[in-house]
């Protein structure tokens, strides 16, 4: 009975050290993503006028000001600092399809700090080979998933693709 018993206070503590572990992992989570309005409304600590001067450096803007370059900045940091939180915490299958939106954020951002005012219009052309890549792969493996989910195999879900459908049917079949 004594090497039961200590078996069973092992896998106890075990679970435990892991409980704790996940939930200071999650408390940090949780904190990274309360303080995201915070580090969004920092913006406002900019300099109101196009150059900001200091005894260290002189910079100039194409923006309005700095507050308007530092808005548009943390308009496309938060969400990517909040996208890559998801991406690395999701347990998901699908969760590589966040990579699209966070390619375009940081797109957008790449255009922000090269401070072009049409930051948000060409991204989608260097955007559109990402999609092609991870949009097909993310199906393919939802295909393998539900395949061994329902039994069947790979030569059906071929045969499937092969068949001529209708734009209906083949939206039908997304959801099914």
């Amino acid at each position: 009975m004594d090497k039961q018993n200590s078996r069973s206070t092992l896998k106890t503590s075990k679970h435990q050290d892991r409980d704790k572990k996940s939930l200071f992992f999650g408390g940090i989570i949780v904190v990274l993503i309360a303080i995201s309005p915070l580090i969004f409304y920092s913006y406002k600590s900019f300099p109101d006028n196009a150059i900001w001067e200091t005894s260290f450096f002189t910079w100039e803007t194409v923006f309005g000001s700095w507050i308007d370059f530092s808005w548009y900045l943390f308009g496309k940091l938060i969400p990517i600092y909040l996208l890559l939180i998801w991406f690395f915490t999701c347990k998901h299958w699908w969760h590589w399809i966040i990579l699209v939106p966070l390619a375009m954020y940081i797109f957008q951002l790449w255009g922000i700090i090269n401070e072009n005012r049409s930051a948000d219009e060409v991204e989608l052309i260097y955007l559109f080979p990402l999609m092609m890549v991870v949009i097909p792969l993310v199906y393919l493996v939802r295909a393998k998933l539900f395949n061994k989910v329902r039994g069947t195999d790979l030569k059906a879900f071929e045969e499937d693709l092969m068949t001529k459908k209708t734009m209906w049917q083949q939206i039908r079949d997304l959801f099914r």
